[in-house]
């Protein structure tokens, strides 16, 4: 078997991949869950670097652009303040 990562021993590599299919089902989800709220929260910082003066609304409505596309975000939140 290929290495994923060329920074990872392919013996690590293989038990990184065991463990996480011995690991129950709860745990992967949560596990996901883990990894949306990062994503979430790296996006929000690097908005927050871009929009200096937004306020934290604007900001999420931003992340929700981001996510869904300007026109599910509209549908769902609405018109949006604009960010410059």
């Amino acid at each position: 078997m290929a290495t994923l990562f060329r920074d990872t021993s392919p013996k690590m590599e293989r038990l990184q991949i065991e463990l996480l299919r011995q690991a129950p089902a709860w745990r992967k989800l949560q596990m996901v869950g883990q990894l949306n709220q990062t994503v979430q929260t790296l996006a929000l910082s690097g908005l927050k670097q871009r929009h200096p003066q937004a306020t934290p609304a604007q900001l999420h409505r931003k992340l929700a652009e981001l996510v869904l596309g300007a026109t599910l975000a509209q549908q769902v939140y609405g018109v949006a303040d604009l960010l410059t």
